[in-house]
């Protein structure tokens, strides 16, 4: 799924590898992918993503559950103190809406980081 979506993500003519984007994925009552959305294009190390930005995206396309993405320039897919604070704030915030954050994954070069597969995601 990251790869197929990073593929898509990077062949946009908005695009620009050396930024942070953010995305999210809607998902259906199936945990299929009805459709994606960018949420933030930030920069060469940061893109600003708040649970209201992401989830009024989610609200509006009637998602059941959603997932997170977002890329890191520099090519390492490892997780920022920054990364693990937006999880959580998204996981709460998903929550409470009752519109579950199913994963965040970070891309890089070559390689993903998800914070369900690591277990730092119920």
């Amino acid at each position: 799924m990251a790869t197929a979506r990073r593929h898509h993500a990077a062949t946009t003519p908005e695009f620009n590898p050396d930024v942070e984007y953010v995305a999210v994925l809607i998902l259906n009552t199936k945990l299929r992918i009805k459709g994606h959305y960018l949420v933030s294009q930030g920069a060469l190390n940061e893109a600003m993503a708040q649970p209201r930005e992401v989830f009024r995206i989610a609200i509006m396309a009637a998602a059941y559950a959603i997932v997170l993405m977002h890329n890191h320039p520099s090519g390492e897919s490892d997780p920022s103190p920054a990364d693990h604070a937006v999880t959580r704030r998204m996981s709460d915030a998903g929550e409470l809406l009752r519109i579950e954050l199913c994963d965040h994954i970070i891309v890089g070069h070559q390689r993903y980081f998800s914070f369900k597969e690591t277990g730092l995601l119920k």
